[in-house]
């Protein structure tokens, strides 16, 4: 199982081609409105991690999710410890 942490353009992403195939790079970049820089090292390091694998034609790149088992968790923060006062009767 994978955890990707919500709220991340790692999450925007594998929801997008969880929801649409085939989707081009190029699909993605007009529905994030992120950089291209920024995408394709996000698009990089999910394909490092073997969860995407990109398919290059000579005028467009595919996108393909390889895995289904990805866990989308929160980010981990520590909860506040609230001291409560006792009423004394």
């Amino acid at each position: 199982m994978i955890e990707i942490t919500s709220g991340t353009l790692e999450e925007l992403i594998i929801k997008l081609l969880q929801k649409t195939y085939p989707i081009t790079v190029n699909d993605i970049l007009r529905q994030l409105q992120v950089s291209e820089a920024v995408l394709l090292r996000t698009l990089k390091k999910l394909q490092t991690k073997g969860i995407i694998a990109m398919e290059p034609l000579p005028d467009t790149i595919y996108l393909r999710l390889l895995r289904s088992d990805i866990k989308f968790v929160g980010k981990k923060r520590q909860k506040k410890f609230i001291k409560h006062k006792k009423e004394l009767l």
